[in-house]
């Protein structure tokens, strides 16, 4: 017996490959319900290895773009391989994007995309001497991919804590979903500490994979009966044992949701065409679930996809250009699918890295940093405009929290987080999700409708 992992018909319609994650402390198969009419979705694209944003996101006001020159060298833009889009914050000050961008780059000036300066993760706001002089707590084990694409993950300064932020999120509205078993949080990148919460259940789904099990047809249907009642009991005996009971329970729940998913994809698929690589295919399988919302009778919806590479210790310039080119290919891809649904101002799609870098380059790239500049795109995203506080581009300066660019957050992943949660309907609960959401001036920076 094997499973089948053909891409044929799930790829098409949008099925799935659950390797399973917290679902076997519920029951799958509730009956849907028509709850909300106001679904809304978060969209969470997480840069694996620590994109560096300051080639991302430029400033262009002749003295912060001679400093970003001057202690850039050999990495900074426009070079060969990227140019750079010019765009302007609300209050009209100059910008620009890497032309890595440019699929999205028109919905800036729609006022659907949004940058968001300098975010990181952060026990309190945090200034230099502070820093230096260790007069402040700071997060555990900064610098280190490990710890901070879990402390990232999780909205926790100090390692996992057993849940994501955006779990913490569904279990804050699961209400809002009414009777309905379907999974509200949801990862395309496979098991994710993002998704994970206390009380709702999640999932990890692999877009193109299946659990439809080879070797189970025969002849007469009878003896394929029995194949498959055999594999029922099978993963029903209790074995006394609660690592095989709990990996069969994690298998019976698999196939289950595999077969909902399956009965579900009936109908015309989307027309949007969605770029066929691995982060476009994340992406078109997210959205091929919100199509499902009717059906499913989800009224909030969280999702996690990744795309890894971000770790540009060398050969930078061409490499990250095309690592943003398929995020932004991927970004307008789902919101194109979202307007042909007719809910483009109800998903919101937003990336997410484990820290950002050294403006100071190390040869061809560069070195772990920690505050980076996110982008958040949607209908309900107020955009046009670079929010938070832009970081003093110096070597030194009052941001840099040594003398090589390693930028200090000017806005925490728990602001960052808070605001889309509060759009979300989170409300009165944002500091449970956001347990140090009160140690900062603000839980709303404003970039969310």
């Amino acid at each position: 017996m094997t499973f089948n992992n053909s891409r044929r018909n799930f790829l098409r319609t949008g099925g799935a490959f659950l390797t399973a994650a917290g679902m076997s402390r519920f029951g799958l198969m509730n009956a849907f319900a028509q709850n909300a009419p106001d679904y809304k979705a978060l969209v969470c694209i997480f840069l694996l290895g620590g994109n560096d944003s300051h080639n991302m996101l430029i400033p262009q006001s002749q003295a912060a773009f001679n400093a970003y020159k001057s202690i850039r060298g050999s990495l900074a833009l426009p070079d060969n391989n990227a140019k750079l889009l010019q765009i302007s914050a609300a209050d009209g000050t100059p910008y620009a994007i890497t032309d890595g961008l440019t699929s999205i780059a028109p919905l800036w000036a729609q006022k659907k995309l949004a940058a968001v300066a300098n975010v990181g993760m952060l026990v309190q706001p945090t200034t230099r001497p502070q820093y230096i002089n260790g007069t402040v707590t700071v997060p555990t084990n900064l610098f280190s991919h490990a710890d901070q694409v879990i402390q990232m993950q999780a909205g926790n300064p100090n390692g996992s804590g057993g849940t994501g932020w955006a779990g913490r999120v569904a279990d804050a509205v699961q209400s809002l979903n009414g009777s309905s078993s379907f999974p509200p949080s949801i990862s395309m990148a496979g098991s994710a500490l993002f998704c994970t919460g206390s009380v709702v259940q999640s999932a990890s789904l692999i877009p193109g994979f299946d659990l439809t099990l080879d070797g189970m047809t025969a002849w007469p249907s009878s003896a394929a009966a029995a194949k498959t009642q055999a594999l029922q009991e099978i993963l029903t005996f209790d074995t006394g044992m609660s690592l095989v009971q709990s990996a069969n329970k994690v298998h019976q729940d698999a196939i289950t949701l595999n077969g909902m998913l399956q009965s579900l994809n009936a109908g015309s698929p989307l027309a949007t065409v969605f770029p066929q690589t691995d982060i476009g295919q994340q992406l078109q399988q997210v959205a091929q679930i919100i199509r499902l919302r009717t059906s499913t009778g989800m009224s909030r919806q969280v999702f996690f996809c990744s795309i890894g590479g971000f770790d540009t210790h060398s050969g930078e310039s061409w490499g990250q250009w095309d690592l943003l080119r398929q995020v932004s290919d991927g970004m307008l891809a789902l919101y194109n699918a979202s307007i042909e649904m007719g809910i483009a101002d109800q998903v919101t799609t937003f990336t997410e890295s484990d820290f950002g870098r050294t403006l100071q380059p190390s040869g061809s790239g560069s070195d772990h940093g920690w505050g980076s500049h996110y982008l958040v795109l949607g209908g309900a995203v107020k955009g046009g405009d670079v929010y938070g506080t832009f970081p003093t581009l110096a070597l030194g300066g009052p941001d840099d929290a040594n003398n090589r660019g390693v930028l200090i957050p000017t806005t925490s992943i728990d602001q960052y987080g808070a605001t889309m949660a509060k759009w979300f309907g989170v409300g009165a609960a944002i500091p449970q999700v956001f347990p140090n959401i009160a140690n900062f001036p603000t839980a709303d920076v404003g970039f969310m409708g």
